[in-house]
């Protein structure tokens, strides 16, 4: 294997990595410090900490998610090239669970972020509280999702067979296990 294509998986495996991270670091954050307790919230607190959240994460969260998916795509489609079958399966699985984070934050908290933007105290529906449980429980299924990814991302990066070993000469013998 050429020197440079082993280079290009590393530094990809490693983008993807920080950005897996920086996805799941928002996630466990949140789901550490409000998750948990924000079901327990009132009205007037649940608002203000739910709009400031909104806020501050939509866009940057928007583009990180995104950006996390393609290069994700890019490592899986450059280990398969690779044959390096196990750091292959690994990265299409974390590609899966952080798109699964994906199909989870547009298809039900983003909605609920629609809703929440547009409430006031004064105009809360009756079953605020269903929808805020209903936003808990499925953030801390992307949190743990998101987790799941930058595992399986390391476990890839771990086990790819691109990356020489201290001490070979030989790149393509490097990838062989040699």
């Amino acid at each position: 294997m050429d020197r440079r294509y082993a280079m290009v998986i590393t530094m990809a495996q490693f983008l993807a990595i920080m950005l897996y991270v920086l996805v799941a670091g928002v996630m466990w954050g949140t789901w550490l410090s409000l998750g948990r307790t924000m079901t327990r919230y009132d009205a007037a607190t649940f608002l203000a900490d739910g709009k400031h959240m909104i806020a501050n994460l939509a866009t940057v969260m928007a583009v990180l998610m995104v950006t996390a998916v393609v290069v994700g795509l890019l490592v899986v489609v450059l280990l398969f090239r690779l044959r390096s079958a196990t750091a292959a399966w690994l990265a299409l699985a974390d590609l899966l669970l952080m798109v699964a984070v994906l199909v989870v934050t547009l298809a039900v908290e983003v909605p609920i972020d629609n809703k929440i933007n547009g409430w006031s105290v004064d105009t809360l529906p009756p079953d605020w509280q269903d929808i805020r449980a209903r936003w808990a429980a499925f953030h801390t299924l992307r949190t743990f999702l998101s987790l799941g990814a930058v595992a399986a991302a390391l476990g890839a990066a771990l086990t790819t067979g691109a990356i020489p070993r201290r001490g070979s000469r030989d790149p393509d013998e490097a990838a062989k296990g040699r």
